[in-house]
């Protein structure tokens, strides 16, 4: 318990102190995490600690990140991909074997060491590109999507390198590999957890009926399975059984891809691109993110702590050619490619240089490779090292892209990127009941699109039964927000029954997205006070415009003639809003009203004035309900109010 405890918190203090300072210098978080590990790497090594096994835990961050992107994409959208995904994706990954592998037989290695050499050299790496893409805002750019395509494909390729690997197996490595399974016993694990699969015993023609069992089980378990289990979660109403649930329906994906001997990744890819056209899509989102940013974290501090210094020092000019020849030839490949495909501009080279690295899953291959004796553990072991120093150098090339070639475009090129809008919307909804689902069918009916979010389940089963589209998940979480694409919206409506939670998220929102415009719903007067002190400016009182029709329909069952309580209705409003924006000055919620002097004084004084302008004695807001039926702009209602605010100051 002591050990594990001591090294979450090396683990933990390297990436804090190491991230903030890598960001702050414009480097990035991958970067500090890698420098994060290299520092802790003498500490670890002291300490014999296995930095090969936490790296293969921390890999399931990918898996986490890969079904983060599923629910990225739906269906249609993943079907439009298909031709950069199998053209562009299998064009990288042949193209970039063959050549490394040509290469390899030229410095005169074996056909079948230089094949499986560039099996491994062909990945990129997942994590650090998907991370960095999604940090700097690029994913949805041409050369994002680009790359998306390709890292994809690549997930997807590894299943069959593989399966193909054992056949390239040399009898005369049998020896060599079983001295570098005593020295590393976790070498054999290593392989990529296709050991574990219980496929591996049954005829051809099953195995392929059991593979195709555990896909269709993921697509019709997302389908049907999910939002009845959601459901029945949501009634004890814990925060903490939602996040039990996304972690147990990732896990359990990725056990079920093991056991029938496909990828993780690719299993939890595709339920993510299953579950993407759920209402419980940024639920799952928000809850799964954070786990899988602190694996990525520990992954990225276990790359930078796996690097052989001892072996890198011992020939530093060797190993720095091998990589930078390795990333000017994926490079090369990666520009060609792109020419083909119409990647132009800034794209083209941010498709270039982010996917010129080797990648994670070269770790497993080189492990498995070891393990079936293809490659001989010392040539295993020094291509680690190039793999590791090719993804050292990734956040370097990001931010040459950044500095020296993005500028370089003009900026219409950089702005068509955020033209491709996320289909939710850029309105977010907080709240789909009385309240916030008249305006959301308001919004929708004017052409507008929405994304609204609801914590009821309740509430949710019964608004979807009439085709109306909505999100479960708690719109008070940052994280929440942020699933839903708070850094892009242009307005936001806070439409919840919790007074409190109200307050705080115009707080929040306020600070952190100031771009954002807010309308906020208040349940009482003095809330409105605590809403306009938290930043709100465009506030509602649910029921004030009820009761206001009420007023007016009095005032004419009375006698009045309809313009006439049209005018006093109108008069009264705006001097409402006038005390209001006055009052909120003097309302302070530590005190109990009763107790606030200055604010009961001030009070007093705006109902002997509405008082008087109802019954005509006041001509301060003549030119205001002269007018009857015509509707006050907002200019004219905050004129008013400034003026009348102006002048009761004025007057004490």
């Amino acid at each position: 318990m002591g050990d594990f405890l001591l090294l979450a918190f090396l683990f933990l203090v390297g990436g804090v102190v190491a991230v903030p300072i890598a960001s702050r210098l414009g480097l990035g978080s991958v970067l500090g995490y890698l420098l994060a590990g290299i520092a802790l790497s003498p500490l670890l090594a002291s300490l014999n600690v296995d930095v090969v096994k936490i790296q293969h835990f921390a890999e399931f961050g990918v898996v986490m990140m890969l079904f983060l992107v599923g629910l990225e994409l739906e269906p249609k959208m993943l079907w439009q991909m298909r031709n950069k995904l199998l053209g562009l994706g299998g064009l990288q990954v042949t193209l970039t074997t063959v050549a490394v592998m040509v290469i390899a037989m030229l410095f005169g290695q074996q056909w079948s060491i230089a094949l499986a050499i560039g099996f491994v050299f062909a990945l990129s790496s997942t994590a650090i590109v998907l991370q960095t893409l999604n940090e700097k805002g690029l994913m949805k750019s041409a050369g994002g999507q680009s790359s998306f395509s390709v890292l994809l494909f690549q997930d997807i390729a590894v299943i069959p390198m593989l399966a193909f690997l054992p056949l390239l197996a040399l009898p005369e490595l049998a020896d060599l590999a079983q001295l570098f399974l005593a020295d590393d016993p976790g070498a054999e694990a290593a392989g990529g957890g296709d050991g574990g699969s219980f496929v591996e015993t049954l005829p051809g023609w099953q195995r392929g009926l059991v593979t195709l069992g555990a896909i269709a089980f993921v697509v019709v378990g997302g389908s049907f399975l999910t939002e009845p289990v959601f459901r029945y979660i949501a009634m004890a109403r814990l925060r903490e059984l939602f996040v039990a649930f996304a972690l147990l329906m990732v896990i359990g994906i990725a056990l079920l891809m093991i056991a029938v001997g496909l990828s993780p990744a690719l299993g939890t890819f595709l339920a993510g691109v299953v579950l993407a056209n759920s209402e419980y899509r940024h639920e799952l989102e928000s809850n799964v993110d954070p786990f899988k940013g602190l694996l990525l974290g520990l992954f990225f501090i276990t790359v930078g702590a796996s690097i052989n210094f001892d072996l890198l020092f011992a020939n530093v000019p060797s190993f720095i050619g091998l990589t930078i020849g390795l990333m000017a030839l994926k490079a090369a490949i990666l520009y060609g490619l792109a020419l083909v495909f119409d990647i132009r501009g800034a794209d083209r080279w941010l498709f270039t240089l982010g996917l010129a690295q080797a990648g994670e899953f070269g770790f497993v291959l080189l492990s498995f490779s070891v393990a079936s004796n293809v490659i001989p553990a010392p040539l295993a072991e020094q291509l680690l090292l190039v793999v590791a120093l090719s993804m050292l150098l990734t956040p370097a090339l990001f931010i040459a892209y950044d500095k020296l070639i993005r500028p370089r475009f003009t900026a219409s090129q950089q702005e068509r990127d955020p033209d491709e809008i996320d289909s939710d919307g850029n309105i977010i909804i907080a709240g789909a009941g009385r309240f916030g689902g008249v305006v959301n069918r308001i919004l929708l009916s004017a052409g507008f699109q929405t994304t609204v979010l609801d914590y009821r389940s309740e509430q949710l089963d019964m608004i979807r039964a009439f085709g109306i589209k909505l999100f479960f998940g708690d719109a008070t979480r940052p994280d929440m927000l942020h699933a839903a694409g708070i850094e892009a919206a242009r307005m936001l409506v806070i439409a919840i029954d919790d007074k409190q939670k109200a307050t705080e998220l115009v707080r929040y929102v306020t600070q952190a997205h100031p771009h954002v415009y807010i309308v906020a719903r208040a349940v009482d007067r003095h809330h409105v006070y605590e809403l306009w002190g938290a930043g709100a400016r465009d506030i509602i009182r649910e029921n004030f415009d009820g009761a206001v029709r009420a007023g007016r329909s009095a005032l004419e069952a009375l006698g009045l003639h309809p313009y006439d309580a049209e005018r006093k209705v109108q008069g009264y409003v705006a001097n409402d809003k006038a005390q209001i924006r006055d009052l909120a000055e003097l309302f302070d919620p530590e005190i109990p009203v009763h107790e606030n002097e200055p604010y009961i004084e001030r009070t007093k004084q705006y109902i002997a004035r509405t008082e008087e302008m109802m019954l005509g004695r006041s001509s301060q807001f003549s030119s205001r309900t002269d007018r009857g039926w015509v509707p006050p702009t907002l200019e004219d209602v905050e004129a008013e109010a400034d003026q009348a605010a102006a002048k009761q100051k004025a007057q004490d």
